[in-house]
C-alpha cells in the first residue's frame, strides 16, 4: 500500500508527533485519555410505520397474512395424508421421481414454520418498538423496586407491541400458533397400523411340525442330544413369503434337551417330550434373537442387553432388564416321529406391547 493509501494521521511524521505529545507508550484516541469512553446510542430514526397509520396498516395485514398461510399449509399437511397414497411416486423437476406423500408433506410443514417465523420477525421489525434503550448492570437478585420496573416494562413492551390493538395479528397468530402441533399429532401415523390382536399369536398350531432352520427338515427328538441348542419354525413357513420376517420373528424357537430330572419347574417338565423344551427365541425385553447358550448352567443369554433366562426353571429371568419369562411352547411327538406342537403360546412373545394385559 502506498503513502497516497494511508490516511494523513497515520503517516510516519504525525504518529510521531502524536507519540510524543501524548508520551511514551500512550494510546491516541477519539476520546482524549479515556480508551473506555461510552461512545452513545446513534440518534433513533423513525419508521415509515411510526409516522404513516398506512403503512402500519400494510405491515399489519401482511403479518396476518403470514400467519394465515400457515394456518392453510397446516391443513394442507394433514389432508396430504388422507390424499396421497404411500407408495404413489410421482415426476417433480428438478428433483425427478419422488414420493407424493414426503414431498407433500415436507413442503406443507416446511411453509406452515416458515410463515410463523416469518410473520414474528416481520411484526417485529415493523410494528413493536425499535427504541434502543439502555440498563445498568444490577445484582442476579431483583429488588422489589427492579420487580416492580419489569412488570412496568412488560405492560410499556404490551402495549408499544400492539398486541392487545391490533386484534388481525393477535388472532391469526393464535390459530397458526394451534394449528402447527395438529402436525405432530398426525406424524404419529407413521408408527403404523394398530396391532389389534396380531401380537397375540404366532403360527404355531396344534399338529405344526417343528422343521429343523438349517436342514429345513422335521425334527425328531434323537436329532436334539442332552447340551445342544436347536432352533426350529412351524411347518408351511414359506421363507420367500413376503411376510416372512414378520411371522418368522413372532414363531422362532429354540429347543434344548435337559435331563427331567433337572427341570425345576412343573409346567415345564409337563410341556417338555423327554427333556426336550422349546421356549420363544425373541427376548422379552426388547425382542432381540436369543442365542448363547450356557450347558452347565441351562441359562440362555441375549446378547443385546445381557437378559438371562433359566431355561431349566420356567425360563424365568435371573439377570438383566427383561420383564418375564420367555414363553414355552407345548410339544409333543407325532404318529410319524417328529416333534409337533400341541398348540401356540399361552402369552404374546417377544417385549412387552402398551396393548398387552
Amino acid at each position: 500500500m502506498s503513502s497516497q493509501d494511508i490516511p494523513e494521521e497515520n503517516l510516519p511524521s504525525e504518529q510521531g508527533a502524536a507519540h510524543d505529545a501524548a508520551g511514551h507508550g500512550s494510546a491516541v484516541t477519539p476520546h482524549g485519555n479515556d480508551p473506555f469512553a461510552d461512545p452513545g446510542l446513534p440518534a433513533h430514526k423513525p419508521r415509515i410505520q411510526d409516522i404513516d397509520e398506512r403503512a402500519a396498516k400494510r405491515s399489519e395485514r401482511t403479518v396476518a397474512f403470514l400467519f394465515t398461510l400457515s394456518m392453510l399449509a397446516t391443513v394442507a399437511f394433514i389432508a396430504s395424508y388422507v390424499i396421497f397414497p404411500i407408495d404413489k411416486i410421482v415426476y417433480i423437476w428438478p428433483f425427478g421421481h419422488i414420493s407424493a406423500l414426503n414431498f407433500s408433506l415436507g413442503l406443507t410443514l416446511g411453509v406452515a414454520l416458515f410463515c410463523i417465523g416469518a410473520g414474528a420477525v416481520h411484526w417485529a421489525r415493523t410494528l413493536m418498538s425499535d427504541v434502543e434503550v439502555a440498563d445498568d448492570r444490577h445484582p442476579i437478585e431483583a429488588s422489589p423496586e427492579v420487580k416492580a420496573q419489569v412488570m412496568a416494562d412488560w405492560q410499556a413492551g404490551n402495549e408499544e407491541s400492539g398486541f392487545g390493538r391490533r386484534k388481525l395479528i393477535r388472532n391469526t397468530m393464535f390459530g397458526a400458533m394451534a394449528l402447527v402441533p395438529l402436525s405432530g399429532v398426525v406424524l404419529l401415523r407413521d408408527l403404523g397400523p394398530l396391532p389389534e390382536k396380531k401380537l397375540r399369536s404366532t403360527l404355531w398350531a396344534k399338529g405344526k411340525q417343528l422343521i429343523n432352520m438349517n436342514t429345513n427338515e422335521p425334527l425328531r427328538p434323537e436329532d436334539i442330544t442332552v447340551g445342544s441348542l436347536v432352533f426350529a419354525s412351524p411347518e408351511g413357513l414359506d421363507p420367500h413369503a413376503h411376510d416372512w420376517q414378520i411371522q418368522m420373528g413372532k414363531a422362532a424357537l429354540m429347543l434344548v434337551r435337559i435331563k427331567p430330572e433337572d427341570i425345576k419347574d412343573k409346567r415345564e417338565l409337563d410341556w417338555s417330550h423327554e427333556g426336550i423344551v422349546a421356549f420363544s427365541k425373541v427376548c422379552t425385553h426388547v425382542g432381540c434373537p436369543i442365542s448363547l447358550y450356557e450347558q452347565q448352567t441351562h441359562h440362555v443369554l441375549c446378547p443385546c442387553h445381557q437378559s438371562t433366562f433359566d431355561l431349566s426353571d420356567g425360563a424365568r429371568v435371573i439377570f438383566g432388564p427383561a420383564g418375564h419369562p420367555l414363553p414355552q411352547l407345548r410339544i409333543g411327538v407325532n404318529a410319524e416321529g417328529n416333534l409337533e406342537a400341541l398348540g401356540d403360546f399361552e402369552e404374546p412373545v417377544g417385549a412387552s406391547f402398551w396393548e398387552r394385559g
